[in-house]
């Protein structure tokens, strides 16, 4: 039976046309067209080349740069089916009277395959197509109403592919006609978004929220604006006032101002006039700029004390604007409560290059229904001090920082100061002209420069430290200059130096470390002069830190084991020997041998 099954076999292999017979693999791109023979009994179902018993070169779609060849299958009702057929709108076709390259559609090529002459086709220029491929292995029949063809794929595997004429590649689903009702909702679906917001405006916010610029109203204008905090830009620090103050944001900013004119500048100049930082009222909340009017909305600026206006006169600008301090209360979600604003004015001369220098501080607090009490300053640790935290002291009932000695550009000393940060050793400088005075006021003033004023008498242990409650506070130990140690009763001895020494260590938990101040003193070095002698004398502060933390004493060597036997550790003994009929008591010796091993072990174990 097997045998007369391969004898068939072989005698329909022979009666298979020469164009349908399965070619060799020596060429991987080569495709075999199916043809309309007793093997491929469907009406059209298969194709049929253009010129029978050729073969056309061909690859499974999407494999291969190349695209299949036009062909004319044979379709029910003796009808031809291209393949790839051409478009009746031709968007390619951009020069007329010109064959456009890789332009399948364009009729100026007068091409009946145009993939014969070009490497592919441009995008557009033909309709889509789709294929679906199985091995070829696996048919033997074809019966699809759809145009079918033989592919090679790149590894030389034969795939059976049908062309499905799906509808949906080829046309757009045909949209809705747009009117006024849903132009809008159209234009929203698929549209992006526009140069021009046709959305209304978001109302403001009920609040402020950390960070966000503060609203102001100039009622002679009627003009909403923002709370400015000047700061310096670039190498020079040049003042800019488009830098907004953020709420809840206290900070410091420093810039400067450079004038060609000052005589001008004086008296036109709206940064230089102190009135200019108080013209304006404060919205309490953002959504008081929806009815700014509304007093209820609006919170004055009070200024601290009275400042004059500029006035130039004798070559000189008084009442120059050279520092601005803005003190703002807050209460939650309820907004801004009370604004005031305080400065500080200096005399610029007209000379070349004239320049100020100005400092714009904005610090915010909790609003206290009862200003009477006055509020504790910021805390330089909760409890124990943070490093880098100011060193606080106290005058009496006045707390304050400790602060160092500042020197100005020309070297002499500056009425401003640097402070004492904890944890960190600093050493400063200046020069101090002396004044012709005696020699008890002239000490006075040399130790009032050192140490600044007022002079301190305490240092907050803790970083939390309140100034009401003194057993929070160390005395400061100070040593002045020992006068009767000089032997010159013409001179005058005064102190050139100033070191201040401070003791800190850690206490608590080690996990969780707090640092307080043990003690603290004042060091002074002294020097004699001759009165009316020296004009100019340098001077020096240092602030030292010296940490005297104990740490515990760690655990040494690991605990010893106690060894202990059981109470009837040698019972089974000795109901063994008490068993033996010539048991005496002589007999115990094995007994007394086994404890000595056994003591021997114990006491080499314990070593």
């Amino acid at each position: 039976m097997c045998t007369s099954s391969l004898v068939l076999l072989q005698m329909f292999f022979l009666m298979v046309p020469e164009g349908v017979r399965p070619q060799p693999s020596s060429s991987p791109s080569i495709a075999v067209p199916t043809s309309s023979d007793s093997r491929a009994g469907s009406q059209g179902g298969t194709l049929q080349s253009s010129n029978e018993g050729t073969e056309t070169p061909w690859t499974v779609p999407g494999t291969s740069r190349l695209g299949p060849t036009v062909v004319t299958p044979s379709a029910p009702g003796n009808r031809t089916l291209d393949l790839f057929p051409v478009l009746p709108i031709c968007v390619c076709d951009l020069t007329p009277g010109t064959c456009d390259i890789n332009c399948c559609c364009d009729r100026d090529c007068y091409l009946l395959h145009p993939r014969t002459v070009f490497s592919f086709c441009l995008p557009g220029s033909v309709r889509s197509s789709s294929w679906v491929c199985v091995d070829n292995s696996l048919i033997f029949k074809s019966n699809s109403p759809f145009p079918s063809r033989v592919f090679m794929d790149l590894n030389g595997i034969r795939q059976f592919c049908v062309h499905v004429n799906n509808s949906k590649l080829n046309y757009f689903e045909e949209l809705q006609k747009v009117n006024a009702s849903n132009f809008q909702a159209l234009a929203a679906e698929f549209g992006g978004t526009s140069f021009f917001s046709t959305s209304h405006a978001q109302s403001p916010p009920p609040f402020y929220r950390a960070g966000d610029p503060i609203l102001t109203y100039f009622s002679e204008w009627s003009v909403i604006s923002l709370l400015r905090q000047p700061a310096g830009v670039g190498a020079g620090g040049l003042c800019t006032e488009s830098n907004p103050a953020g709420f809840l944001e206290s900070r410091r900013t420093t810039c400067a101002r450079f004038f060609k004119n000052l005589a001008e500048s004086c008296t036109l100049d709206p940064t230089l006039n102190a009135a200019s930082y108080h013209n304006f009222t404060v919205l309490k909340v953002p959504k008081g700029m929806t009815d700014p009017q509304n007093m209820k909305f609006q919170v004055p600026v009070t200024p601290v004390s009275r400042a004059g206006s500029p006035l130039w006169a004798g070559n000189t600008c008084h009442n120059v604007v050279s520092q601005v301090i803005y003190e703002i209360e807050t209460n939650g979600t309820f907004g801004i409560q009370k604004v005031s604003v305080g400065f500080r004015q200096t005399n610029l001369t007209a000379e070349a290059g004239a320049s100020l220098q100005q400092h714009f501080i904005i610090h915010f607090r909790a609003f206290q229904q009862s200003t009477a009490a006055s509020l504790p300053g910021p805390r330089s640790g909760n409890p124990g001090y943070i490093v880098g935290k100011p060193l606080l002291s106290l005058t009496g009932d006045l707390s304050h920082s400790l602060t160092l000695l500042k020197s100005q550009g020309d070297g002499t000393c500056s009425a401003q100061r640097h402070e004492v940060q904890f944890g960190l050793s600093a050493i400063s400088g200046c020069k101090l002209r002396l004044k012709k005075v005696d020699c008890s006021r002239l000490q006075q003033e040399m130790y009032r420069t050192l140490h600044g004023g007022p002079r301190p008498e305490h240092v907050a242990i803790f970083g939390n430290a309140d100034p009401a409650q003194k057993g929070e506070w160390t005395r400061l130990l100070s040593r002045n200059c020992s006068v009767s140690a000089m032997h010159c009763t013409s001179c005058c001895v005064i102190p050139t130096s100033l070191e201040i020494q401070v003791l800190w260590a850690y206490i608590g938990l080690q996990s969780n470390p707090q640092a307080h101040v043990s003690g603290a003193r004042f060091l002074y070095q002294c020097q004699s002069i001759k009165d009316s002698q020296v004009a100019e004398m340098s001077l020096t502060t240092v602030v030292t830190f010296v940490d005297i933390t104990q740490k515990p004493e760690p655990p040494r060597g690991q605990p010893r084991i106690d060894w202990r036997l059981p109470f009837d550790f040698f019972f089974p003994l000795k109901v063994a020997f008490s068993k033996g009929v010539d048991f005496q008591k002589g007999s115990v010796s094995p007994i007394l041998i086994l404890c000595l091993l056994l003591l021997g072990f114990l006491s080499l174990e314990t070593k």
